[in-house]
């Protein structure tokens, strides 16, 4: 069961619109069929679908289980840094999906690892998100782990929530930042206007830390890295948005308006350090720049 405190960002909009502004996997349909089944309250008590919601209230919601699906090993290439039995660690492509999903049942990073690794992964997260213990956006590149046993994976999943796991990310920001280096703590919470994109700020958000420095300055944008303290959704393009920095090629978080024809996002997971599994070793591994993100780079370079 979910459990949230409603802001006053939706504060008179009707149960069922909220549902699917807050959980943005649903419609609003199935918002209404979840409400007539008794599976929303407000206030520990059920609603009609129209009812008109008031900041403060508490909305508790039981989300039905994902419907078992049959997740195919596919032969993708995959760009391997490293493997061994407990874990593998992959420097994922732009334009991947992490895991099955609505609208995205093949083609996907575990569709790669069931073939590459066979039985061979962690089952924590079920059918549908063997092996992976976090995610990064379909659009950024870079660093990825992947767990082959239970035990690697909570090991893992321990590391990230005690947040001593390194995560370092290279991004490219429009505009010209000024700082030298700042720290974005602010949390994070889904935008009521928007169930695309995650909101900075939001009371009842999730605590969420992005530390960042710039690296160059152009003309029309920085490049910039960015460290993760935590890591939720979209944590790095809500954050650098809301100083007024979103991504280049970010149409979710940016103005829309895309000059140098990217697709998605420029950000890359360059760095991931973290205790292995098996012994505690600390083992940290780099992913270089993607062509397009060095190609964005030079030319920036050649005008300054």
């Amino acid at each position: 069961m979910e459990e949230l405190i409603i802001q006053e960002e939706l504060a008179n909009k009707r149960l069922d619109i909220a549902i699917s502004l807050l959980f943005p996997e649903l419609t609003r349909a199935h918002a209404q069929k979840l409400i007539k089944e008794g599976s929303v309250l407000v206030d520990g008590k059920p609603r009609k679908a129209s009812y008109p919601l008031t900041a403060g209230e508490r909305l508790s919601v039981t989300l039905p289980e994902p419907e078992a699906t049959e997740v195919l090993p596919e032969n993708i290439p995959l760009d391997i840094l490293y493997e061994d039995k407990d874990v593998i660690v992959i420097n994922k492509p732009k334009g991947m999906v992490v895991h099955p999903a609505a609208g995205h049942t093949g083609g996907t990073l575990v569709n790669a690892l069931l073939y590459h690794c066979k039985d061979s992964l962690s089952g924590i997260n079920g059918i549908l998100r063997p092996g992976i213990v976090h995610r990064i956006d379909r659009d950024t590149t870079g660093v990825m782990i992947a767990c082959k046993n239970d035990r690697a994976h909570q090991c893992i999943a321990e590391q990230l929530k005690a947040h001593s796991i390194t995560r370092r990310y290279l991004a490219l920001a429009q505009g010209r930042m000024q700082e030298e280096e700042g720290t974005v703590d602010a949390p994070l919470g889904r935008d009521p206007e928007n169930r695309k994109r995650m909101k900075s700020g939001m009371i009842g958000g999730k605590h969420a830390v992005t530390h960042y420095r710039v690296l160059e300055r152009f003309a029309a944008a920085t490049y910039l890295e960015c460290r993760l303290e935590t890591g939720r959704t979209h944590q790095i393009r809500a954050h650098l948005a809301s100083l007024g920095h979103p991504l280049l090629g970010d149409t979710v978080y940016g103005s829309g308006k895309n000059p140098y024809h990217l697709e998605g996002q420029c950000l890359h997971a360059a760095v991931l350090g973290f205790r292995h599994p098996a012994d505690g070793r600390y083992l940290e591994f780099t992913a270089p720049l993607p062509t397009y993100f060095e190609a964005l780079l030079d030319k920036f370079r050649q005008k300054a």
